[in-house]
């Protein structure tokens, strides 16, 4: 097929990989060219911007970082996606983002003759690379199962949820349990430290029993390296939760903890951590005792 992929970050990066070595024409837009170089070497087409990518297109998947940015590639009347896209083209948002986004994204590609997914994803980096992702998607099943051949290629536990926007709830309520496990095993590795004991040897006892999670398994053996390189960034958690508390407010739902992570996530932001990976919350806990 004809995919024009737009936005190739920490995840992105790989998941173009994965459409070339599946043997996929690819058509590339990013920000910065450079980081697109190892991705146009290996048979990628660079174009100069979102739409001319799309218009090369049948699929268009895009992974931005912000819903601002989402809806600057998609709507800008110029260079956008829906102003250039192929009539009947399929366009897949892995951008975690607003459920309002989505459902606009999805009726303005109605209007136009296209089909629309919100498709956000969770895995990190290493679930990118290794083609592991979760995908949680919303939008219409005719589109849904023309995009899943192509998911299946970087995705392994993929679920349609229902109609537009219901992709990046489900995003929101797997944030909320990320945020929740990464305050938890950095409170426990820090309170470990501060009763003198061996921090690796603590995640090694609890890592495996009840109080075990992905990230604790994936996550706090970096942090304990102090390696805060980024699988997803400190100041991309900031907005994923920052949506979901916005979200839970229209709904009128109280969730303490919920706003507790994003205050930590934030008071990291604000101490200049925005770049690192989420793990960089364990910074908070390293204190010597």
């Amino acid at each position: 097929m004809k995919i024009a992929f737009i936005g190739t970050g920490v995840m992105g990066a790989s998941l173009v990989r994965h459409l070339l070595d599946a043997g996929h024409e690819v058509h590339l837009y990013t920000r910065t060219r450079s980081k697109a170089e190892p991705l146009i070497q290996r048979g990628a087409q660079w174009h100069g911007d979102a739409g001319s990518a799309a218009a090369a297109a049948e699929t268009v998947f895009t992974m931005v970082g912000f819903p601002e940015d989402v809806k600057s590639v998609y709507c800008d009347p110029g260079f956008g996606i829906l102003a250039n896209a192929q009539s009947g083209a399929l366009l897949v948002d892995l951008t975690t983002s607003t459920p309002a986004l989505a459902r606009e994204i999805a009726e303005k590609a109605e209007a136009g003759g296209l089909a629309a997914l919100d498709a956000p994803v969770s895995g990190g980096d290493v679930g990118a690379r290794n083609g592991k992702l979760v995908i949680m998607v919303g939008g219409p099943e005719e589109a849904y199962q023309r995009a899943l051949p192509l998911l299946k290629l970087f995705g392994e536990n993929i679920h349609l949820h229902g109609g537009p926007g219901t992709g990046q709830h489900c995003k929101m309520a797997n944030q909320i349990a990320v945020a929740a496990a990464m305050v938890g095993w950095s409170e426990a590795l820090g309170y470990a430290r501060h009763a003198g004991l061996d921090e690796a040897a603590v995640l090694k006892s609890i890592s495996g029993g009840a109080a075990g999670s992905w990230t604790m398994t994936n996550l706090a053996p970096r942090a304990l390296k102090e390696d805060y390189a980024p699988g997803f960034y400190v100041k991309h958690i900031v907005k994923d939760l920052r949506i979901a508390l916005e979200a839970a407010r229209d709904m009128q739902i109280d969730l303490p903890g919920l706003a507790q992570a994003h205050k930590l996530y934030k008071r990291l932001e604000s101490e200049g951590y925005a770049d690192e990976g989420t793990q960089a919350l364990f910074r908070l806990y390293r204190s010597d005792p």
